[in-house]
């Protein structure tokens, strides 16, 4: 890092996804050229085009692309670049690789390597904020775990985003908790340390972002709420936070920025307090990097971050109008993933056949039109942020955006996400009390929301002529009686007939006999319908059907009675042995995928007749794993 003014040229991302993109976005702005680097199974994806310079990592995991410092450095200087950006994850809290960057010649858009040990290790930071008068909770670096307290939180000393932590409630889970933390913490962040603190049931998660140059100005702009979580991990952000007013407000910058100048901080960072019901925040850690939700504040401050990262990297000192900014309305972002939280939000693969974001939204997104999802990495796709001068109206903004969004492909959080936001835009200024961190995984999600009636009709309609193209005869017309003809829709049955200017006139839904009349005909064209292969998207894909086939295929499992691999992963362990009896319900083996584990568990009560897979095996979305007889 210098002080002495020093433009930069090129900026290398070491990172992947909508992060990447979107530091392209500002480096083009500002007339940087920009490198990026992609794995093998990135080497579609978009935001390798969006880079004027790409320059491949070989292999598939992290650990051989975008956590190798030493192959990133060497790509940088390859492709002429005189700055890294790490963007958030993998490296950018490395202060060993910062380390290496500097040492290499190169402009590191970061803070020290010394901020960086102070504040990644959570063991640390603690200790640190102690001495600054910053307020922690009790935890193992200052009582021994029995003097803790239950219920207690076993956490990754490295990293965050909810992986290596876990929830203990009973003495007798505390051990085990901690082996599964340590093989999370060391398989995402390649540090299995962890610790244990008191957790803070009915607590808000409350961060402040501060700004920071080389000439000692330290800047806090304003906080962001994101206590909507599930598994530890953000799911909605917003900023300011609906619980926080102006006395408290003063009093949180006020410690963020004292742990900022703690650790001679420079850069962007984000110091995180959990809030408890009675107004006590309590230090939770500092990320040493950009955030994911760094839109939002940007939206109510008006000011770009990431240009205020290359700025204060090039030796520039802040400027008036970060030191002077005001918050300017609320601002909403949601993290749309691939994956099912209906189906304990199971991670999902396959390829996005057509996406479109909605315009009036800022979309911060991984995706386009063809890309295919692999297990290899997050399951965030895109963020989605609206800006409104109400959290109602933002809340409301929101909503549309996704309703007019067209994603098709494979299962998204898309229902959940509006679920959650219709909840905000009910609340408005006056947030449920009852809502914290663990608020969303005590809820009972039930089934996924499913289609009307009228979207069910209008998808029938779509594939009936769909099937009849390209003949001009009106499809399922006959000139004498017949029966209805009948198209199925994943679990729903459509009945039809069309007269002959090619307009139903009969259409029975699951058993019931809708009404039709010009209205009905009138609002069945307004039903957004996209037939794809064997797919009908409906409502811009928020209802993927499957068109059930006229004739029975063979079984695709493979083998009758065997459990499944709901996605492709790696068996981390086999729990079970061949003859052994197990109850419905009953763990089988664990699986990694998207770097998070997931138990396969027994169907049905029974014997195991036969154990298709061993630890270690790569695996395959439908492939047979046990057989429960």
């Amino acid at each position: 890092m210098t002080t002495r003014p020093a433009p930069l040229t090129c900026v290398l991302v070491a990172n992947r996804g909508e992060i990447a993109g979107r530091i392209f976005r500002t480096c083009r702005a500002m007339g940087i050229r920009t490198v990026a680097v992609f794995s093998d199974a990135d080497a579609e994806a978009p935001f390798v085009g969006d880079a004027d310079v790409a320059v491949h990592l070989p292999g598939n995991t992290p650990a051989e692309t975008y956590l190798r410092g030493d192959r990133i450095v060497e790509a940088a200087h390859r492709a002429g670049a005189d700055a890294i950006h790490p963007g958030y994850g993998f490296l950018s809290e490395n202060a060993a690789f910062a380390r290496q960057v500097v040492d290499a010649g190169l402009t590191w858009i970061g803070p020290p390597a010394e901020a960086i040990e102070a504040m990644g290790s959570k063991i640390a930071a603690k200790q640190r904020m102690r001495t600054v008068g910053v307020p922690v909770a009790p935890d193992s670096t200052t009582h021994r775990p029995t003097e803790i307290g239950l219920p207690a939180l076993v956490k990754a000393s490295a990293g965050g985003g909810g992986r290596g932590m876990r929830i203990v409630r009973s003495a007798t889970e505390l051990d085990g908790a901690i082996a599964a933390a340590e093989r999370e913490a060391a398989s995402a962040f390649g540090d299995g340390t962890v610790f244990v603190e008191r957790y803070l049931e009915r607590a808000r998660h409350v961060e402040v972002q501060i700004v920071a140059d080389a000439h000692g100005a330290v800047v806090a702009l304003f906080e962001r709420d994101c206590t909507f979580q599930r598994r530890h991990q953000k799911v909605v952000e917003e900023a300011p936070s609906p619980v926080v007013d102006e006395p408290l407000r003063h009093r949180m910058c006020q410690s963020a920025v004292a742990a900022a100048r703690a650790v001679g901080y420079v850069g962007a960072g984000t110091v995180e307090f959990l809030l408890d019901r009675d107004g006590q925040y309590w230090f939770l850690e500092m990320n040493t990097r950009l955030q994911v939700e760094h839109p939002v504040t940007e939206a109510i401050t008006g000011i770009d971050l990431v240009q205020v990262q290359l700025d204060v990297a090039a030796g520039f000192p802040l400027p008036d109008r970060v030191r002077t900014a005001r918050i300017g309305g609320h601002a909403i972002e949601v993290r749309l993933c691939a994956e099912d939280p209906y189906h304990d939000y199971r991670p999902s693969t396959g390829r996005f056949t057509t996406v479109r974001f909605d315009p009036a939204i800022r979309a911060e997104s991984a995706i386009e039109s063809g890309t295919t999802i692999t297990p290899y990495y997050d399951s965030m796709v895109a963020k989605l942020i609206a800006h409104g001068r109400t959290r109602a109206e933002a809340a409301r903004l929101l909503i549309g955006g996704l309703d007019r969004s067209v994603i098709h492909g494979p299962v998204t959080n898309r229902a959940m996400l509006r679920m959650l936001l219709s909840r905000i835009a009910a609340e408005g200024d006056q947030p449920d009390p009852e809502v914290d961190t663990a608020w969303l995984d005590g809820q009972e999600l039930g089934e996924a929301p499913g289609p009307s009636a009228e979207q069910l009709a209008a998808a029938a309609v779509a594939v009936a002529r769909h099937r009849a193209a390209p003949w001009t005869t009106p499809p399922g017309w006959r000139n004498n009686p017949s029966d209805l003809h009948r198209i199925g829709l994943g679990d729903h049955l459509v009945e039809y007939r069309f007269d002959r200017r090619g307009q139903p006139d009969i259409l029975v839904v699951d058993g019931d006999a809708l009404t039709v009349d010009a209205d009905r005909l009138a609002a069945l064209d307004r039903v957004p319908v996209t037939v794809e292969g064997t797919t009908v998207h409906v409502a811009n894909g928020a209802f993927a059907l499957p068109i059930v086939p006229r004739f029975t295929p063979p079984d695709e499992a493979g083998r009758a009675g065997s459990t499944v691999a709901p996605m492709p992963g790696t068996v981390l362990r086999v729990l079970v042995e061949t003859d052994q009896e197990v109850a419905a319900g009953q763990p089988l083996l664990t699986i990694e995928a998207m770097k998070m584990e997931h138990q396969i568990v027994a169907p049905t009560a029974g014997t195991v007749r036969e154990i298709l897979v061993v630890a270690g095996q790569q695996l395959d979305h439908g492939q047979p794993l046990v057989v429960v007889e």
